[in-house]
């Protein structure tokens, strides 16, 4: 403590005997098992609400992408199931992007309790659609199959990514952000279907990508869409 007093030109630092370092009354590292097990469950069990965005910026290069987007292409409001690299599910989420390249089941299991019993969006989607990615092809597709065959409700790969896009993170704002994704989806629109859906990503963070896949598909006919992310990392450092 005297030493960073010094560091903030404090001519008279010296130890006060107010500060823990000072006093010696620093929090014990070691904290019972079943404490620890408590505070992992009430993480898992936290709501993460997905607001939608309901404007474009200014200046994007799509003519349909300028204003107020019209309610009939905005997302609804969506969920994540956990904030990037908590304990509990946000730990496996991380893995299983990171190091096993295959969401674990039991984020499935927890998926389908989260919007079955607890979000319940409503209209009450009919059929599932996943964000595509170049990066890792098969990631979260296998997990919305997976989570489709767990709700009892049809898969349908009806977006196709059809040009790389720079991470969202290297973006600086949500003009860049939201122009990294004109033109980088396209909806067949014979594969679409006029009820609700949910819309599965592993991430959300800008929810720029949200916003433009969900205006694609309500423009290819589809009815409201509720996006689902494995990890709401907007206030994380992501790769």
């Amino acid at each position: 403590m005297q030493f960073l007093a010094e560091e903030l030109n404090d001519p008279n630092a010296e130890p006060r005997g107010k500060c823990v370092n000072c006093a010696g009354l620093l929090l014990s590292e070691n904290y019972p098992e079943d404490l620890a097990q408590a505070a992992v469950e009430f993480l898992d069990r936290q709501e993460n609400p997905v607001p939608p965005r309901k404007r474009w910026p200014s200046g994007l290069a799509d003519p349909e992408m300028r204003g107020i987007i019209a309610q009939d292409r905005q997302a609804q409001e969506g969920r994540a199931l956990c904030r990037w690299g908590d304990p509990g599910f946000g730990a496996l989420v991380r893995r299983g992007k990171r190091q096993n390249q295959r969401f674990d089941e039991q984020l499935v299991e927890a998926a389908a309790h989260a919007i079955g019993d607890r979000w319940r969006p409503n209209p009450a989607p009919t059929w599932i659609v996943c964000v595509p990615s170049t990066r890792h092809p098969t990631l979260v597709p296998d997990f919305a199959r997976r989570l489709a065959h767990r709700l009892g409700l049809p898969f349908v790969e009806c977006i196709r990514k059809v040009r790389d896009t720079e991470p969202q993170k290297t973006r600086a704002n949500s003009f860049q952000q939201a122009q990294n994704l004109v033109g980088a989806f396209v909806v067949e629109r014979e594969s679409v279907r006029p009820e609700a859906l949910l819309l599965i990503d592993d991430m959300v963070d800008s929810k720029w990508t949200f916003t433009v896949a969900a205006a694609l598909l309500r423009r290819a006919g589809s009815g409201p869409v509720h996006p689902f992310a494995l990890a709401d990392r907007s206030s994380e450092d992501n790769d």
